[in-house]
């Protein structure tokens, strides 16, 4: 499957899933969405771990240290999953997989090489040594009760963004 068919497939699985997605081609672009999405007076966690997070944290201006005094996660995730419109959050290199987890709004920036078709063509590429925590998120947090009444944010974001790079 191409490059083209595989972010096709993961954007259109996404909508499916209740998150909102932006495809961008560039930085600039990249810039433009996050202005318009993330309120500028947000508490945001940015880790500045990636060369993308780096180049957009200047655009938050209450931007905070903890995640957990966050209202919004602007973070480049580690990858997805075309077939299901999952993100892939990855602990390697001491990143907070749960800083995604605890605001009501995460925004992930997805790499378009870094879009798997299936779990398993991801599971394919793990190394020997996998990191200890991978984590993976199809769309906003819900749950439902045994009257099957349905609820949004309970155990995780109410509000997911994706942005295609």
């Amino acid at each position: 499957m191409s490059g083209v068919a595989l972010a096709t497939m993961f954007l259109d699985n996404a909508v499916k899933a209740a998150a909102g997605v932006h495809a961008v081609a560039g930085l600039g672009e990249l810039r433009k969405v996050l202005a318009r999405i993330v309120p500028r007076d947000a508490a945001v966690f940015c880790p500045g771990a990636t060369e993308t997070e780096k180049a957009v944290e200047d655009l938050f201006p209450n931007r905070v240290a903890d995640y957990a005094a966050a209202t919004v996660t602007v973070e480049e995730v580690c990858g997805a999953i075309a077939e299901t419109g999952t993100l892939v959050c990855s602990s390697e290199g001491g990143r907070a997989v749960q800083a995604g987890l605890l605001p009501s709004h995460h925004v992930a920036i997805v790499r378009r090489e870094k879009i798997f078709a299936t779990l398993n063509d991801l599971f394919s590429t793990v190394t020997a040594s996998p990191p200890t925590n991978l984590t993976l998120v199809t769309g906003p947090s819900r749950t439902a009760d045994i009257e099957l009444t349905l609820a949004i944010g309970v155990h995780g974001p109410e509000r997911l963004d994706i942005i295609l790079v």
